[in-house]
C-alpha cells in the first residue's frame, strides 16, 4: 500500500510537471478544512499559486481582499515604496486577540523594561513577524505567502484556534513591493504555454539591473540597521512597536541547490549575539528539518551563510532580542529548470517556503515561554552589562550629518539627548547644535554597541557580508565613548534639524562655506538659477569670521536678479537647505580678497552615468540616489548599449561605476575624445583597470602575493575567501587645500573598501591629496598580506588630458546611502574637477 501511494504521489507530480497546472492541495496541509466564506488566491488573482508568479498589485488585491473576508485578519498600509506601492503589513491572530490587541502589546513590550520579572509569560501570546521576499527576484516567499495567508484564515479546528489565540502573527506579504513587481513582470512575459527548463532558456536570464532591488537598485537586505529606505523605515517601525520573538525572512539561491535554514556557520556569529540565541535557533531548526522530511524535500543547515552583520533580516533581530531566522530556497527563476537534482519546479520552491513558514509556527507555539523569556532576560541581561556614562558624537561645523546619525538612533527607538554645553573630550569638540550624546545605560544598549564600535579582530576570516558598519566613522563625525551625562540636555521627542542663521540683505555679497552636508544642493540651485557663483582656494578672513578651503562667494554685481531678488532666493535657499550663508559688505579680507583670481568661477554641472549590462547595479544606483534624493541633481543614465550614438558634448561629467570589463575599445576612445575636449570623467573601483590600461591615468598597481601554502584542497576556497575585502573600514590622511578634500574639517578621513585594489602613492606628495596611513585598518577585517599592500597607497588618483580631467576613487564614496562622511568627495570631483 505504501508503494502505491508513492507511486501514485510521483505519477501526479509527474503530470504537474509535465502540464503546469497546480491546485492548492498541492500545498495545503491534508485532514483540514476551510472556511469556504474565504476567497481563495485563485478566485481573486486568477490563477492558483505557481501557475504564474503574481505581480504585487494581486498581492495586494489579495491581501485586502482577505482581510474584509476575516475576522482574524486587519490590514495596514504603512506607506509607499519609491514607485508608490503600498508597503502593507498584515496583523494575523485570532477574533479575541484582535479585540485586545493593543492591550496585548503593551504586555509584551513590558518584557523589554525594568521589572519585568513581573510579568508573566505563561499565558502571554508570541510575537512572530513573517516577511516574504526582500529580493524581489526570489519570488517563492511573496508566492507562498499567498497560500500561507489563505491558510491563515481559512483554516478550521482546534489546532488552528490554539495557534492564533497564542501567536500574534505580523505578515509581510512583499519586503520589496518594486522589486517584487520588475520580477513578475519579466518571468511572466516570457514564459511559454509548454515550460521550457532548458536554463539558457530567457526565462532564467532577467534584463539588468534585474529584480533583486528595489528602485535605486539598493540591495533591501542590507538596510535593516542604516534605515534609508521607505519599506525598510516601515518594517523598522513595525519591528520596534512590537518587538517580534521570530522573525523569518525567506530569500532563494542558486538553481542547483536545496534548502537551507538556520543556524548558520558558528564562527561568524557576531560576538554581541548571545550564545543562547544560536542554541535555540538550531532548536527551533529542529521543526523544520522535521517538517521538510515529511514532504522528502532536501535541506541543509551550518555549512554557509552566517549572523555577523546586524544590517540583514536574519540578524537583525538578534541584537534586538529576537530570534532571526534565513530561508534559502533553490530557485527556479522562472517557473522551472533543469538542475542538478532534477527538475525544479516554480510550485515546489513555493511549498517549500509554505513548509518553513508553518514549521516557523508550530516552533514559536511549542517554544513560546521560552522564547518570550529568553527576550526578557536579553534586555536584563543587557542594562546589566551597560555601563554609566555616555557616547557623544557630532561636528563642529557640519549639523546635517550629526542630524542624520541622530535619525537613525531615534528610528531604533535608542534615547537621544541634545548638547546642553558645547564641550571638549578626548581631544574632540562637540559644539551645542551640532552634536548629540547617547546614554549608555539603556534598553537598545546593545544595539547601540552594535552600531558605535570597532572591532579588528575575528574568530573567522570570512563574513557573508561587510565586515565593519561603524557609523560614527561612517558619517565622518567626531566621537567619543567617554563622555559625561553632565553634558546632556534634554532627550529628544521629535528630532529638528538645526535651523540656519537668518540671511541679511546684501549689496556687495554672500559666502557659503562649504562643510556642510547639503552644501553641494544649495550650489547647484544656485548656478541652475543661471546666478554666478566662485569657488575661494585658500582660506581667508572677513568681518570677524575665518573661511576655509572651499568656501563659496555669490557677487551682487552682475547678477540676473537684483539685489533684493538675490537676498529673498539666497534666503529661502538657506532654509530649505540648512545651510549657513552670510552677507557681507566688503571684499577686502585677510588673506585672499574676493575679487583675487584664487576665486575660480563655477559652471552649472550637467552629470550622466553609465551603466547597464555589465556594471554593478548597487554601485550604479547608490551614485543616482545621492544625486536624485539627497542634492537634488539631475543625473543622466546613459545605457552602456547606447554609447556609441549618445552626444556626450550635453555633459560636464561622466561617472563609470564599478563595471566587468564592458567598455570596448569604439566607447574607450569615444569617451578619451570627450574628455580631450573639456569633460570630468569620474570612475569607480575596478574603472582603475580600465583607466590604466588604456592610459587615461598614469597609476601604478601595489601587487601582493598569496602563496598557498600549506593549504589543503579542502581549505582551498577559505583561504582565498579570506584574502577579500568583504567591507572594512581604513583611515586616510587628507591635504585639506586639494579641491577633492574641500570642506572637510579634518586631515584624517576614514573610507569604506571593498576592493583589493591597491595604487602605489606618486613620488609627487601633492599628487596624493588622500593616501591611506601607515597602519590604516579602523575597523573590519582585511588579511595580514593586504593590510601591508595597502598602507600608505591613494584610494584617489587625478590627471589632466587635454582640456579635461579623470579622477579615480578606488573605494566606494556612497556606500548603502549611509555613507554620509564621504558623498562630498563625489559632489568636489563634479565641481571642482576643473580647479585641480
Amino acid at each position: 500500500m505504501r508503494l502505491l501511494y508513492v507511486f501514485l504521489f510521483f505519477t501526479i507530480s509527474a503530470s504537474f510537471a509535465q502540464s503546469g497546472e497546480v491546485d492548492m492541495s498541492y500545498y495545503l496541509p491534508q485532514g483540514v478544512t476551510y472556511n469556504q466564506d474565504i476567497p481563495t488566491p485563485e478566485s481573486i488573482i486568477g490563477f492558483v499559486p505557481g501557475e504564474w508568479h503574481v505581480s504585487h498589485d494581486k498581492l495586494s488585491a489579495y491581501m485586502r481582499t482577505l482581510a474584509a473576508a476575516s475576522d482574524r485578519i486587519s490590514i495596514e498600509n504603512r506607506g509607499t515604496t519609491f514607485e508608490g506601492r503600498p508597503i502593507l503589513l498584515l496583523t494575523i491572530t485570532s477574533p479575541s486577540n484582535h479585540n485586545r490587541i493593543e492591550d496585548i502589546r503593551k504586555e509584551h513590550l513590558k518584557l523589554l523594561e525594568k521589572g519585568s520579572t513581573s510579568v508573566t509569560t505563561s499565558t502571554m501570546p508570541i510575537v512572530v513577524y513573517q516577511g516574504l521576499s526582500i529580493h524581489g527576484n526570489e519570488p517563492s516567499g511573496a508566492n507562498a505567502g499567498l497560500v500561507a495567508a489563505y491558510y491563515l484564515a481559512a483554516a478550521q479546528g482546534a489546532e488552528i484556534d490554539a495557534l492564533l489565540e497564542n501567536t500574534v502573527i505580523l505578515f509581510d506579504p512583499s519586503f520589496n513591493p518594486d522589486g517584487l513587481q520588475r520580477f513578475a513582470y519579466w518571468a511572466n512575459t516570457n514564459k511559454s504555454i509548454n515550460i521550457n527548463a532548458d536554463p539558457q532558456d530567457r526565462e532564467y536570464d532577467e534584463v539588468w539591473p534585474r529584480g533583486r532591488s528595489n528602485h535605486y537598485w539598493f540591495d533591501m537586505n542590507r538596510d535593516w540597521l542604516p534605515v534609508q529606505l521607505p519599506e525598510s523605515r516601515a518594517r523598522i517601525k513595525t519591528f520596534h512597536h512590537w518587538y517580534p520573538n521570530i522573525l523569518t525572512d525567506h530569500h532563494e539561491m542558486g538553481s542547483n541547490s536545496s534548502f537551507f535554514f538556520q543556524p548558520g556557520i558558528q564562527s561568524r556569529t557576531h560576538p554581541l549575539t548571545p550564545k543562547l540565541n544560536q542554541e535555540l535557533t538550531k532548536k527551533i531548526g529542529n521543526y523544520h528539518a522535521k517538517a521538510l522530511d515529511k514532504i522528502a524535500s532536501l535541506y541543509y543547515t551550518e555549512e554557509s551563510f552566517d549572523d555577523f552583520y546586524y544590517g540583514k533580516g536574519s540578524t537583525f533581530p538578534d541584537i534586538n532580542g529576537g530570534i532571526g531566522i534565513l530561508f534559502e530556497q533553490a530557485s527556479s527563476r522562472g517557473h522551472a529548470q533543469e538542475t542538478d537534482n532534477g527538475l525544479l519546479e516554480f510550485k515546489f520552491t513555493i511549498r517549500n517556503q509554505f513548509t518553513a513558514f508553518l514549521s516557523t509556527l508550530e516552533a514559536a507555539q511549542s517554544m513560546r515561554v521560552e522564547l518570550l523569556d529568553y527576550q526578557r532576560d536579553f534586555f536584563n541581561n543587557a542594562r546589566n552589562e551597560a555601563k554609566g556614562g555616555a557616547y557623544a558624537f557630532g561636528s563642529e561645523k557640519d549639523a546635517a550629518s550629526a542630524y542624520h546619525l541622530a535619525e537613525i538612533l531615534k528610528r531604533h527607538k535608542v534615547e537621544v539627548h541634545e548638547v546642553g554645553n558645547s564641550f571638549r573630550e578626548s581631544g574632540k569638540e562637540f559644539k551645542k547644535g551640532y552634536s548629540y550624546i547617547v546614554p549608555k545605560s539603556q534598553r537598545q544598549s546593545r544595539l547601540i554597541k552594535a552600531m558605535f564600535e570597532k572591532r579588528t579582530t575575528f574568530q573567522d576570516s570570512l563574513f557573508y557580508d561587510i565586515s565593519a558598519w561603524s557609523f560614527p566613522l561612517s558619517f565622518g563625525l567626531n566621537f567619543t565613548e567617554n563622555a559625561s551625562l553632565s553634558n546632556a540636555g534634554p532627550a529628544i521627542q521629535e528630532l529638528q534639524m538645526r535651523t540656519p542663521k537668518a540671511v541679511s540683505t546684501s549689496t556687495y555679497g554672500y559666502l557659503m562655506q562649504w562643510h556642510e552636508y547639503y552644501t553641494p544642493k544649495a550650489l547647484n540651485k544656485i548656478l541652475n538659477a543661471g546666478l554666478r557663483a566662485k569657488v575661494g582656494m585658500e582660506r581667508f578672513s572677513l568681518e570677524g569670521n575665518d573661511y576655509d578651503y572651499g568656501t563659496i562667494f555669490i557677487p551682487v554685481q552682475n547678477q540676473n536678479m537684483n539685489t533684493q531678488e538675490l537676498s529673498t532666493f539666497l534666503s529661502n535657499l538657506s532654509k530649505e537647505t540648512k545651510v549657513d550663508i552670510t552677507a557681507v559688505s566688503t571684499g577686502l579680507t585677510e588673506g585672499i580678497d574676493l575679487g583675487s583670481g584664487q576665486f575660480r568661477a563655477l559652471k552649472p554641472a550637467k552629470v550622466a552615468i553609465v551603466l547597464g549590462e555589465g556594471f554593478n547595479p548597487h554601485d550604479a544606483g547608490e551614485i543616482w540616489h545621492v544625486f536624485d534624493t539627497r542634492y537634488d541633481m539631475k543625473i543622466t543614465k546613459l545605457d552602456i548599449k547606447n554609447l556609441n550614438r549618445a552626444d556626450l558634448s550635453r555633459y560636464t561629467d561622466i561617472i563609470i561605476p564599478h563595471s566587468f570589463g564592458v567598455l570596448d575599445k569604439g566607447k574607450t576612445e569615444k569617451l578619451k575624445a570627450w574628455v580631450r575636449d573639456g569633460g570630468t570623467l569620474i570612475g569607480y573601483r575596478n574603472a582603475a583597470n580600465w583607466l590604466e590600461r588604456n592610459k587615461m591615468l598614469d597609476i601604478t598597481f601595489e601587487k601582493t602575493e598569496n602563496p598557498a601554502k600549506n593549504v589543503t584542497f579542502e581549505q582551498r576556497r577559505d583561504f582565498s575567501g579570506a584574502q577579500v575585502i568583504g567591507g572594512a573600514i581604513f583611515e586616510a590622511k587628507q591635504d585639506r587645500s586639494h579641491p577633492i578634500n574641500f570642506g572637510y574639517e579634518d586631515d584624517r578621513i576614514s573610507l569604506f573598501r571593498n576592493t583589493t585594489i591597491f595604487v602605489k602613492a606618486d613620488s609627487t606628495s601633492y599628487k596624493n591629496p588622500i593616501q591611506y596611513t601607515k597602519n590604516p585598518l579602523q575597523s573590519g577585517y582585511i588579511s595580514k598580506i593586504n593590510l601591508k599592500a595597502i598602507s600608505e597607497t591613494r584610494p584617489f588618483a587625478h590627471q589632466s588630458s587635454g582640456r579635461g580631467e579623470v579622477i579615480l576613487f578606488t573605494d566606494n564614496t556612497n556606500f548603502r546611502a549611509f555613507w554620509y562622511g564621504t558623498n562630498k568627495l563625489l559632489m568636489n570631483a563634479i565641481f571642482f574637477g576643473e580647479e585641480m
